[in-house]
């Protein structure tokens, strides 16, 4: 008998936990929804007082269809202020949308110098793919943007690794054999790394 009361009792406490919660999920759900059609509009006192007085949560907001967030939405259409505002926020930088892609991919698959440099500045990790495994590295290189290609170097990016073709941005750089200055960028780097000085316990 005592057993059957303390399984009611467990039953209702754990019942009045989801009507509880539930309305409160769900309302941060739609207030995620409004911040970021906020987003997309500009409506600059909007979102900072929606960040305000959610305590800066509705910052990891995300579409339900796009998997994006607001980094996702402004590295999208290059504006470099809300991408440091939101960064500052709390914004995760190396946040992924269903597609795969990080606020970094996008910056590199548009081209957007300013942007890249921001992001690796904030640690956005430079080993992160798309669906069809591409790196922000090997984006660079089939844009054949030298500048983007020895940021992500200088960050860490890895030149031998491979998409879901089997290539890596050093095979597509020496593909390419219309651009050598892609390639050259890529040993350039290499020999660097290599000729760094290494310091040991001897000094």
């Amino acid at each position: 008998m005592a057993i059957s009361i303390r399984k009611s009792l467990i039953l209702v406490l754990s019942l009045f936990a989801v009507s509880v919660s539930t309305p409160a999920a769900a309302q941060l759900q739609s207030q995620g929804y409004k911040f970021l059609e906020a987003v997309k509009k500009r409506e600059g006192q909007e979102i900072i007082d929606m960040l305000a007085a959610s305590n800066n949560q509705l910052v990891t907001s995300r579409e339900f269809t796009t998997g994006d967030t607001a980094l996702h939405i402004v590295a999208r259409r290059r504006d470099l202020q809300y991408l440091k505002y939101f960064s500052q926020k709390g914004a995760d930088v190396n946040a992924l949308n269903k597609a795969g892609e990080s606020p970094l991919t996008i910056a590199v698959g548009l081209g957007w110098l300013e942007g890249v440099e921001y992001l690796l500045f904030r640690k956005a990790r430079t080993d992160v793919t798309n669906q069809t495994g591409e790196t922000p590295l090997i984006q660079a290189v089939h844009q054949r943007s030298t500048d983007m290609i020895e940021m992500l170097l200088e960050a860490g990016a890895d030149p031998d690794r491979n998409d879901n073709s089997g290539r890596s941005a050093r095979d597509y750089a020496q593909l390419d054999t219309r651009n050598s200055r892609i390639l050259a960028a890529i040993e350039e780097h290499e020999k660097e790394k290599s000729s760094a000085p290494v310091y040991g316990p001897g000094g």
